[in-house]
C-alpha cells in the first residue's frame, strides 16, 4: 500500500511537470512550443542568450531583477523596463551588444520618474485590453507576442506567421482608447534564419 501511494505521488508530480512545460513553453520563454515557428535549435540559442544577458544585467545591480526585462528572438535582443539614469541605459545596451550571437539590440528602457499611480493603472489597462483583443482574434497566435505599455505607448515584440497577422496585431493596438503610439518589433516567420550564422 505504501509503495502504491509513493508511485501515485511520483506519477502526479511527473505529469504535472509535463503540463507545465506544454503551457509555459520551452525554458519558460513565454512562447508556446506547439505554436513557436522557430526551430528547436534557434529556441535553445535564444534561451541561452536570454539567460546570459539577464545574468550580465543582474551583475551590474540586483535592482534590475524586477525593473528590466529582456527577450531574445532569433538572436535579436529586446530590452524593456525602467532605469535610474541614461548612463545605466547605455551600459545595458552595451552589455546586450557584447552578448555572443547578438544580431540586433532594441533597448526600450525608460528613465525612471516619480511614480504615478494613475498612469501605471492606465498602462496596465491598455496592456490587458490588447492582450484580450489578440487572444479573442482567431487570426492571431497570441502566445507569440509580448506586450509592454509605458506612458500610453504600447511596445509589442513577437513573431507573426504572416504579414496579415502582423498588420492585425498592430491594428488591434491602434484601436485601443488613449493609446498614443504603437512601437512594434514583430518579425515574420519567413525572416527568421534557419541556422546560426
Amino acid at each position: 500500500m505504501k509503495n502504491k501511494f509513493l508511485i501515485f505521488i511520483f506519477l502526479a508530480f511527473f505529469l504535472s511537470g509535463c503540463a507545465g512545460v506544454a503551457s509555459k513553453g520551452l525554458f519558460g520563454t513565454g512562447v508556446s512550443v506547439a505554436l513557436d515557428p522557430r526551430t528547436v535549435g534557434t529556441q535553445i540559442d535564444d534561451s541561452i542568450m536570454q539567460k546570459t544577458i539577464s545574468a550580465k544585467i543582474l551583475s551590474l545591480d540586483k535592482k534590475f531583477l524586477l525593473s528590466v526585462k529582456t527577450k531574445v528572438l532569433d538572436g535579436r535582443i529586446f530590452i524593456t523596463g525602467k532605469v535610474d539614469t541614461p548612463e545605466e541605459k547605455l551600459l545595458i545596451t552595451k552589455l546586450a551588444w557584447e552578448t555572443k550571437g547578438a544580431r540586433s539590440v532594441k533597448n526600450d528602457t525608460k528613465i525612471k520618474e516619480e511614480f504615478n499611480f494613475k498612469q501605471s493603472a492606465k498602462d496596465i489597462l491598455i496592456t490587458s485590453q490588447l492582450r484580450t483583443a489578440i487572444i479573442v482574434n482567431k487570426n492571431i497566435k497570441a502566445t507569440n507576442y509580448q506586450i509592454d505599455t509605458y506612458k500610453k505607448k504600447i511596445y509589442i515584440y513577437g513573431i507573426a506567421l504572416t504579414s496579415e497577422e502582423k498588420d492585425l496585431v498592430i491594428s488591434e493596438a491602434q484601436e485601443i482608447l488613449d493609446v498614443e503610439d504603437v512601437i512594434a518589433s514583430i518579425m515574420l516567420v519567413e525572416d527568421l534564419r534557419i541556422q546560426r550564422e
